[in-house]
Parts: structure tokens; sequence; C-alpha cells
């Protein structure tokens, strides 16, 4: 084992603006999903726009403005304002010289708060820390970026977020007006269209014409982004519109005003809800259901007015895993036997009841054949037609536009209202069933986890519940969830912001810097933010680990070092096996060893304290105590664990 000694992070800003109580504000705020898109507003609308911090002109810079020399109130500042009347608190980037303006008037005319400024060292990770920033915050953050050259770097990074279904605001820097680019590299970063090269996967994009346009625009694209289905939009901020000058009076900055929550059909909501309380075998499952802990608290009213057992997809923490109705882990069996099965803003609907077999292609069917299937969601509205992210059509019984948070509390109230006492009494019946599914789910998981647990390389069951034990006194956050499942099934978790989710879009090089967008926003919340980190992942965005170290901003980083691109093992495998030929093979191209990489070593030259590589399962929790202190000090931990493949 490697012990690095603990680095000191060089040129860490003195004066970096100290992250303001307002996310706190608003997570406390929301009190229901209505309330969740009001608070946005509202809070986005007490911010008020801070003047320069020194806008006193000397007599030579005054003669210099008269001769046309010296812009003292250029377009970028404008645009710093409406961004600061939506209170949005930081803005990502890599610097780049078609927003070099706004970049400008961020840092000065703004004095570098609401929005501060996070550097980044590639466009990818200044897309994924805003996604994993907006998940644990509650709320979107900025980002800047060439709209041609940068764009290309960001692209996949907002195909995740747009899978996901989260908010993320993008700048795109361009030179529209031929006549005033600068020979070479101005000409190659021009495009004559910069969104188009996303809008297969944003909500809504523009491109300002004037300030005026570009304070409107902004803050529709806050709204349309915050609005569910909730995604990334794109506002183009033109080089000639941040680099002139205003004239005479600033335009106006319109007042983001309040959307509702899209709630289904309340007459088709109770229709669902009677197909519930005839159910004899009802499933509930939830995929991105929850916006908030309203939304966990709101599936658990619903969940027990049935006493129905609920499959948790992950792609929000949408129930608790403690709760004796939480039985994702016998999704096949529950799903076998379902007569009834209601989706809450399920990602893929078709794929829960079928399966496909790999490589032959060949159906399986998991559910019966009558049963009656209620979704409820937003899938339709946000529907593409390139990207294929809808998935594989399902035929149901009632498709429910509307948000799920919004919508449960009118299924909840109808079932209340109009269950007799015989389906209340079998409700009771089904409570005690489920308990004693739930204890033996536990039973088996806990049994699972057990087995080599002394090996080496280490078992991720050890390395989940090694880190576990090392935090669970802390109020922690995992920032990337669908990596160990170890943890979804045995880390008691409770409240919405423990677990985030996944990528949306398994896009890989998501983990590491969305973990420290959402390291970020719970700097300020109180929370300790971990994240389990692949070798593969890490390797795409290091980058992170030096913003991570630059903004100080606490995130434990347990690696899950195996070597390579396992899953794409996997497939060569199975592809050699179809072939009748040796799989041993299938590490070639897939394998990263020999040289085996230093995680540790990389961590550390990015500023970041780190250890390893730990193969001896009886040294890991000492060294997770040891990254702990680290990050409970306000700095980035990385420990590099050497584990098996899955």
């Amino acid at each position: 084992m490697t012990d690095h000694n603990k680095p000191t992070p060089a040129g860490l800003d003195s004066n970096q603006a100290a992250p303001t109580a307002g996310r706190r504000d608003f997570l406390k705020g929301v009190a229901s999903a209505s309330a969740a898109g009001v608070a946005l507003v509202q809070q986005a609308q007490a911010a008020t726009p801070a003047g320069p911090a020194n806008s006193k002109l000397s007599d030579v810079d005054a003669k210099a403005v008269e001769s046309g020399r010296l812009i003292p109130r250029p377009g970028s500042d404008f645009m710093v304002d409406v961004i600061k009347s939506l209170n949005v608190e930081y803005v990502a980037a890599n610097p780049g010289s078609s927003f070099r303006s706004l970049h400008e008037s961020v840092v000065n005319y703004g004095g570098n708060k609401s929005p501060e400024l996070i550097t980044c060292l590639h466009e990818e990770s200044s897309v994924a820390i805003a996604h994993g920033y907006a998940k644990a915050a509650g709320k979107p953050m900025a980002v800047m970026a060439h709209g041609s050259v940068g764009f290309q770097h960001a692209a996949m990074a907002v195909y995740n977020a747009w899978c996901d279904r989260v908010p993320v605001i993008m700048f795109g820097g361009n030179g529209i007006d031929a006549d005033k680019r600068r020979p070479g590299t101005e000409w190659s970063h021009s495009v004559q269209d910069p969104a188009l090269l996303l809008r297969d996967y944003v909500k809504w994009d523009d491109a300002p014409g004037s300030l005026q346009h570009f304070a409107e625009s902004t803050v529709r694209a806050y709204r349309v982004a915050t609005t569910g289905q909730m995604g990334p939009v794109v506002i183009m901020a033109d080089i000639d519109l941040q680099e002139d000058a205003i004239h005479g009076k600033p335009p106006t900055i319109p007042k983001l005003r309040p959307t509702l929550p899209l709630q289904g059909d309340t007459g088709a909501l109770q229709e669902a809800a009677q197909l519930l309380l005839n159910a004899k075998n009802p499933v509930i499952m939830a995929d991105r259901a929850a916006r908030n802990q309203d939304g966990v608290k709101a599936l658990v009213k619903l969940a027990e007015s049935l006493q129905a057992p609920v499959i948790d997809l992950g792609g929000r923490m949408n129930f608790p895993n403690t709760h004796h109705l939480c039985l994702s882990d016998m999704k096949r069996a529950l799903v076998r036997d379902a007569d009834v099965i209601l989706m809450l803003e399920v990602y893929d609907p078709w794929g829960q009841v079928n399966g496909l077999s790999d490589p032959f292609k060949t159906v399986r069917p998991e559910a019966k054949a009558d049963v009656k299937i209620i979704t409820i969601g937003m899938n339709d509205v946000s529907i593409r037609s390139n990207y294929q992210d809808f998935q594989r059509f399902l035929s149901v019984e009632m498709a429910i536009p509307g948000e799920a948070q919004a919508s449960m509390p009118v299924l909840t109230e109808y079932i209340l209202k109009n269950a007799t006492a015989a389906q209340k009494a079998s409700f009771e019946a089904r409570r005690e069933q489920m308990k004693k599914r739930w204890d033996q789910q536990l039973k088996e998981a806990k049994e699972g986890a057990a087995l080599g647990w002394d090996a080496s390389p280490i078992s991720t069951a050890r390395l989940a519940m090694e880190t576990f034990e090392v935090i669970k006194n802390e109020p922690w956050c995992l920032a990337v969830s669908d990596r160990i499942a170890w943890a979804r099934k045995l880390w008691p978790t409770t409240q919405y912001h423990q677990m985030l989710g996944g990528s949306g879009g398994q896009g890989v090089g998501y983990g590491l810097p969305a973990s420290v967008g959402a390291a970020l926003a719970n700097k300020s919340l109180g929370r300790m933010t971990v994240t389990f980190q692949p070798d593969g992942d890490l390797l795409y965005a290091p980058g992170a680990l030096w913003t991570a170290a630059h903004h100080k901003i606490p995130l434990l980083m347990v690696m899950h070092n195996n070597g390579g691109y396992y899953q794409e093992v996997m497939h060569l495998q199975r592809m050699a096996s179809l072939h009748n030929r040796r799989t041993d093979q299938a590490w070639i191209g897939n394998s990263l060893r020999n040289p085996d990489i230093d995680f540790a070593k990389i961590a550390q030259g990015m500023g970041v304290w780190a250890e390893g590589p730990i193969k001896d399962p009886s040294q890991l929790k000492g060294a997770l105590q040891r990254a702990l202190a680290e990050v409970k000090q306000g700095r980035p931990a990385l420990l590099d664990v050497v584990c098996q493949a899955r």
C-alpha cells in the first residue's frame, strides 16, 4: 500500500465568495410539488443585481471613454444582472474567448458571487458538475462554453442531463457577425447555428439579437428548464452583445413568474385509483417520481393507503428502503404476480415488464398478459425523433400525462375515501405479508454481502459496507447511487438527498464531475458527499479532481478500481461464446492494467489527498477513516481500492 503525503493545494483563490444559505432556504421552503416550482421563482425574484465594485472613473479613463477606447458599461454587465436576478449561485466554465466579456463581468462587475465562477478543465466536466449540483441543490446552476468547440466537448454531458431530466442553464459564446471576427481562430470557433449540435437533447434554445431579447430569453429558459419535464437549455451570448457598450437606459429584466406543477387529470387519476383499489396484487414502480422529500412522503402515503409493495428503480431516491413496503429486490416475483402496476415517472416502462435475451433478441414477457398498467409521467411530452432515449413502446391501460409528485395526493385521497371495509381488511392482511417479504429480502441481502468478505481483490459488498460503517453517523449523500448495488440494498436510506441516482444517458465520464457538483451543493447544506468512483470513468474527466481541490470542495471518493472496462469484457465474452471462440482474449482492448494506473498519484498531482492502492480488505476501514478526516476538514480525498469486477 502506498501512502501519499497529504498535499497542500496551490493556487487557491483567497477571495472566493462564501456560499450563501440560499439552497438551505430553498429546500426548507419546499412544502409540496407546487411549492417547489413557486419557491424557485420566488427565490430568483428576491435576488437583486449588484453594481460594479468600483464604478468611478479616473480623469484619464473618462477621457478614454470619450475617445471610445474604454467601455465602462458593456452588455455583459447587464447579462450578469439577468443571471443574478435568477439567483444562480454558480457558473462552471473552462475559459474561452467567445465569452471573455461575460467572464470578466462575472468576476469584476458581479464580484464573483452569485454567480461564483467554478473553474473547470473540460466542458464535459462543466456540464456534469452542473448536473450533479442540480440534483443535490434542487435548483440549476449555469455553464459557459464556446458555442462551437465547447459545445462539441460538452455534448455527451448535455445528453446525460437530458436523459436524466435535470435542469442546466448553458450560455454559449459565438460571433455571428463575420465582419467583426478576428482572422484565424475566431472564424474556426464561430457557428451559424451553434445550438444545432445540442438541439436534439435540450428542452429549448435561443440566440438573442439584443440585450432585451437576452433578458427575456434567459428568464424564459430558466422557467422552461425547471418546469416538468425538466432538462437542459441553451442561450447564446453573441460576442458583440457582450462587448458593445450599453447606451442610455439599460433594458428591463422581466420577473420570473411561477408555473404550477402539471398534475394529471383528476378524473383519470380517480379512475386509476379505483383500478388500484380493486386489484388483488397491486404493485407500484417509481423511477424519477420524487422531486424532493415531499415526494418521498407522498409515495409513502400512497403505498400505505393500499399496503402495496414499491419497486424503487433508483432514478431518484423515491421510497425509504427501511420501509416494509420497499421490495425492490423482489421485482421479478412482484411483476409476475401483479394484476395492476402503477408506474410513476418510469423511464423505460416496456423494460420493466419484458426481457430481451441477448444476443438472440427473443422477447420474454415477465408480467401476466392481462395485467393492467397505469403510467403517470411526462415522457410523452419531451420526446424527440433522432435520439432513441424514449425507449420501446408499451401498450397500457391508462397513460396519464402529468408529474407524479403532483398527482400522487389525488390517488391517495380517493383511495382513503372510497376503500370499503372489506378492502381495508385485505390491505391489512397484505401488510403482514409484505413485512415478511421485506424481512426475507434483508436477510438475503446480508447473506449475499457476506460472501467473499475477506477476498482480495476486495468485494464490492465489503467496499460498500466498510464505507457505510465509517460515514453512517454523518449526514451523508451518495452522489452517484447506481454504481454499487449493495449501497442501495443495505444502507438505511430515508431522505431524498441521500441517493442521487445515475447519469441518465449512461455516458462514461459522468461520475467524478457530477460528484464534485453534488459536493459543491452539499457544502453549504451541511452534508457529507461520498461517491464510488470507477477507474475507467475517472480517466475520462480527471481534471475534476483539480476543480475540487481548487475550490475546496469536500468530497470522499472511494475508487472501484477493477482494472478495466468490465462491462465491455462481458460483452466480448458473450460474443466469443456465440462465435465458439476463446473467451480469455476479452480483456484485450478493455484492460487498464500493464501498467497499472496509480490513481492516488494522479489525485495528489491535482492537489487532492490520496492513499492507495489498497488490496488487503483488513486495511480498508483505517484508510477510510483517514480519508474521512480529510473531508471533514473541508477538503477532497481519494482512496484507491482494488476491487472485484462487480
